[in-house]
């Protein structure tokens, strides 16, 4: 389970539609809590894929290290990533799983015609063959 304030998920369909048609993304930070998530806040990444930022995001491993870094000078870890499907179900895409890692959830955002709309969140089973659904909660 991920618990995540109203607020952030609001700021995160936000940053979506400014996106729209292309891809935002970001990391979810906050803690880990027995058996669930709890996001404090998110931190925006830049979409640098060079190529479709329509069909794809990519931040690169300096991006990643700088939010994990500032995170635990903070208190805190990444404990997801999230980005957006322009025009596309807010489900894994195989591109999706093969960049992603076990534990993380990651959440996906649909916006369709520029408006937000379904957000949903999953996490990559250990074996890296599939997502599984988690279940999100707005706190």
């Amino acid at each position: 389970m991920i618990l995540i304030p109203g607020h952030l998920l609001g700021e995160i369909r936000s940053q979506g539609a400014e996106a729209y048609p292309e891809e935002c993304c970001g990391a979810l930070v906050g803690q880990a809590d027995g058996g669930r998530k709890v996001v404090a806040l998110t931190r925006s990444f830049e979409n640098r894929n060079p190529d479709s930022r329509e069909r794809r995001y990519y931040v690169g491993p300096e991006a990643y290290r700088e939010a994990e870094a500032w995170a635990k000078a903070h208190g805190l870890d990444v404990v997801g990533i999230y980005h957006s499907h322009p025009d596309h179900p807010a489900r894994p895409s195989e591109y999706d799983r093969e960049h992603a890692w076990p534990w993380y959830s990651y959440l996906i955002l649909r916006v369709e015609h520029g408006q937000p709309s379904d957000l949903t969140s999953w996490v990559l089973t250990e074996e890296r063959d599939r997502f599984d659904a988690e279940e999100l909660e707005c706190t």
